[in-house]
C-alpha cells in the first residue's frame, strides 16, 4: 500500500519529471556539496529508479560520499568524487540534481554539464529558486526522498529493497528520527509502507543516529567547551576550528548533529554551529525552535534552507563569523 496526497499542480510536476526521465538517457546525477543523509539517500534512490527503468547514469559529487552512507549503494553502485577525476572528462547533456537548494550547491560538478544541457531539479527546500528546465520542488516535503517516493509511485517503478532503504534513510535523517516538526502524517505513512516492505528501521536508526566513532566523541568534547549564549540565552552556539578537527582526528562528516547540542538547551530559540573550513571561511549551521525563520538569516549570508534548519558560509575568521551571524539572529528575534 502506498500513500500519496498532492495537488493538481504537483501532479503536473510529477508528470513533467517522469517525461524528462522517460525521454532521455545517460544521466548525470548530482547532489549538494558535503552530502547529508537525505542527499545520499536521494542520490542513490534516483540511481535505483533509473536502474529499474533501464536507464544509463553516472553518479558524481564534488568531494567524497561519506562512508557511513555507502551501504545504500549495496556494493553495486559507484559514486565518483569530482575532485579526484582527471581534467579530460566527458560532458553530460541530461542532469538530475537532488536536494540542491540552488544551483551553486551543485559545486564544481557543473563543469561537466554540456552546453545547453537539460536539468531536472528535484528538491524540498523552500528557498529553491527552481533553476532546472524541469522542476519537482515540494517545500512541504520533509526530505527530498519523500518527493522521490512520490515520483516512483507515479512512474510505477518497482519498490526494490535497495530503493526502500534509501528512502527510509533519507526520511530518518532529515526528520531527526521522526522527531522534528517536519514529521508529517504522510512521512509516517511512507515509513510504515517501507517497514511493511521489509526495511529494518531499527537497524538503520542504530547505524545513522546512535553509533558514535571515537573521533566524533572527541570533537563533541572539544566543541562543548566553546558553548556560548547571547540575546537573553535565546541563542546558543558551538564552534569548531581547524585545530580542533586536527586534534580530534574528526572529519567534517563527524560534525553531523553537533548543532543540536546548543539548540536543545532549554529556552534556546536558535542553535548555531560554526565550522572553520579553511583560513577565511566558516560554514554555519542554524537550527530554530520555530520562533525564528533561520532560512532568512542564512539568506542574508548567501545561504538558504528551511524555517527550522538552514546553512550558510561566511568569509572571515571564526570570531568574525560568530559576531556577524549572532547579531543577525538577534535582529530576527527582535
Amino acid at each position: 500500500m502506498t500513500f500519496t496526497a498532492h495537488s493538481d499542480a504537483y501532479a503536473v510536476e510529477l508528470e513533467q519529471a517522469a517525461q524528462f526521465i522517460r525521454n532521455n538517457d545517460d544521466f548525470l546525477v548530482v547532489s549538494h556539496i558535503q552530502p547529508d543523509g537525505d542527499a545520499a539517500g536521494s542520490t542513490f534512490a534516483a540511481a535505483w529508479i533509473l536502474n529499474a527503468l533501464g536507464k544509463r547514469f553516472t553518479l558524481i559529487n564534488e568531494g567524497p560520499m561519506p562512508d557511513k552512507y555507502m551501504y545504500m549503494a549495496d556494493g553495486r553502485l559507484t559514486i565518483l568524487n569530482y575532485t579526484d577525476m582527471p581534467d579530460s572528462l566527458p560532458s553530460f547533456r541530461t542532469v538530475i540534481s537532488v536536494d540542491c537548494a540552488d544551483f551553486s550547491r551543485i559545486g564544481a560538478v557543473n563543469k561537466l554539464f554540456a552546453e545547453k544541457a537539460r536539468l531536472l531539479n528535484i528538491d524540498h527546500h523552500a528557498t529553491n529558486d527552481r533553476f532546472g528546465d524541469a522542476n519537482l520542488v515540494v517545500a512541504e516535503a520533509a526530505a527530498t526522498v519523500e518527493v522521490l517516493y512520490d515520483l516512483a509511485v507515479h512512474m510505477a517503478v518497482p519498490f526494490t529493497h535497495e530503493l526502500n532503504v534509501c528512502i527510509y534513510s533519507g526520511l530518518l535523517t532529515d526528520t531527526g528520527g521522526f522527531r522534528y516538526a517536519n514529521t508529517s502524517a504522510k512521512v509516517m505513512h511512507i515509513a510504515a509502507d517501507l517497514l511493511k516492505r521489509g526495511v529494518k528501521g531499527h537497524e538503520l536508526a542504530e547505524r545513522l543516529l546512535e553509533k558514535l566513532s571515537y573521533p566524533q566523541v572527541s570533537i563533541i568534547k572539544l566543541s562543548l567547551n566553546t558553548l556560548a549564549f547571547a540575546h537573553r540565552n535565546q541563542v546558543a552556539w558551538l564552534s569548531v576550528s581547524m585545530d580542533d578537527l586536527a586534534a580530534s582526528g574528526a572529519s567534517s562528516d563527524d560534525l553531523d548533529g553537533l548543532v543540536n547540542y546548543p539548540r536543545n538547551v532549554e529556552g534556546v530559540e536558535v542553535g548555531l554551529l560554526f565550522k572553520q573550513r579553511e583560513a577565511g571561511l566558516v560554514k554555519v549551521s542554524l537550527r530554530s525552535a520555530g520562533k525564528v525563520d533561520v532560512s532568512r538569516v542564512a539568506q542574508a549570508f548567501g545561504g538558504g534552507g528551511h524555517v527550522r534548519a538552514a546553512g550558510c558560509a561566511v568569509r572571515g575568521t571564526l570570531e568574525q563569523a560568530i559576531q556577524q551571524v549572532v547579531e543577525e539572529v538577534g535582529k530576527a528575534l527582535a
